[in-house]
């Protein structure tokens, strides 16, 4: 049985934590939360949990965007699973570039790294070698489809929302084009953090947000729409540290796992756009017919969820997903 204290929104240092390519942190910061309640097999392992990695600009809080999902009001109980969500390696609330003070000084790290930080996690806080599921969204759905490749016995079910098992084509070369705005600054290798790397950021921030919506959702809106919404996104996200968006932004470059999605036994849920222009149904989902053997794929029109903020449909399919693994 796990202590109390370890529930809800905490903070956990790990001793140390190795890098895949030998680079060794002490004292690592780990921010998670949890939702729901922990259920114990006969040998008193937990056996309900599902883990829950964030978007591209989230955190573990980001678990609030499945209220409608997972919330107090969903049809879905809390009390039938125990969510945990940890705020990744190198995001500030966890152990970052910015957090650990060393900028550009700090381990590169793979996506495989990400997920070994949340392994090395889960067991030193919960005692957990697997878990029940993983769900993943967007850059999360690149930690999800690792996980299940890289440690297929340790789960049961994948769910992936919105992502992608690869960084290749529109995705690499937007990628490499952000990476060129920061490593061409002057002020990249700077002590000091100056006003020219803030204003790349704002730069950058506006063109992650040309690839925020679908390609309908984009045509229906007007300029002054359009510009409100880009305004209010870059201003949400002016707060990204330049040096943690660069290692960030390196994970995804370095990404692709296509040569693994045969190892995954998982049953597999894979969610996405009928037309969204960054995550494809036809690049980035329907190749996984071939490749992953127990899998379900479902498309929705994502006009639905940015004009009348409807998840009822995703609600749906979560529940009936998920009612073959309650415990």
């Amino acid at each position: 049985m796990i202590d109390n204290s370890n529930l809800g929104y905490r903070k956990h240092v790990l001793d140390e934590f190795e890098f895949e390519n030998g680079q060794v942190l002490q004292d690592v910061e780990v921010e998670y939360t949890t939702r729901g309640t922990p259920k114990y097999d006969e040998d008193g392992n937990i056996n309900n949990a599902i883990i829950y990695c964030h978007r591209y600009n989230g955190n573990c809080l980001s678990i609030g965007d499945l209220d409608q999902l997972i919330g107090p009001q969903s049809p879905i109980s809390d009390y039938n699973f125990f969510y945990i969500s940890i705020t990744s390696l190198g995001y500030p609330e966890s152990c970052s570039p910015s957090t650990t003070k060393l900028k550009f000084d700090f381990p590169k790290y793979t996506i495989k790294d990400r997920v070994n930080f949340k392994r090395q996690f889960l067991a030193e806080v919960f005692n957990m070698d697997k878990v029940l599921g993983i769900l993943g969204v967007g850059i999360g759905g690149y930690e999800a489809y690792t996980w299940a490749c890289e440690y297929p016995d340790e789960l049961e079910f994948l769910m992936v929302g919105f992502s992608s098992f690869k960084t290749n084509g529109y995705r690499y070369l937007t990628s490499k084009a952000l990476d060129n705005l920061i490593v061409s600054s002057d002020g990249y290798l700077d002590e000091n953090y100056s006003a020219q790397l803030s204003q790349i950021m704002f730069s950058i921030n506006a063109l992650i947000y040309s690839q925020y919506f679908s390609k309908k959702a984009f045509q229906n809106f007007t300029q002054e729409e359009l510009d409100l919404l880009m305004d209010s996104f870059v201003d949400e996200s002016s707060n990204v540290d330049i040096y943690d968006f660069k290692y960030r932004n390196d994970a995804t470059l370095d990404y692709n796992i296509e040569d693994k999605l045969s190892n995954i036994k998982a049953k597999t849920s894979i969610t996405c756009s009928s037309d969204d222009h960054y995550f494809t149904p036809e690049f980035d989902v329907y190749p996984l017919k071939d490749k992953i053997e127990n899998l379900k794929i479902d498309t929705f029109d994502a006009q639905d969820f940015v004009y009348n903020d409807d998840y009822s449909s995703f609600v749906n399919l979560f529940r009936e997903f998920l009612e073959e693994f309650k415990k």
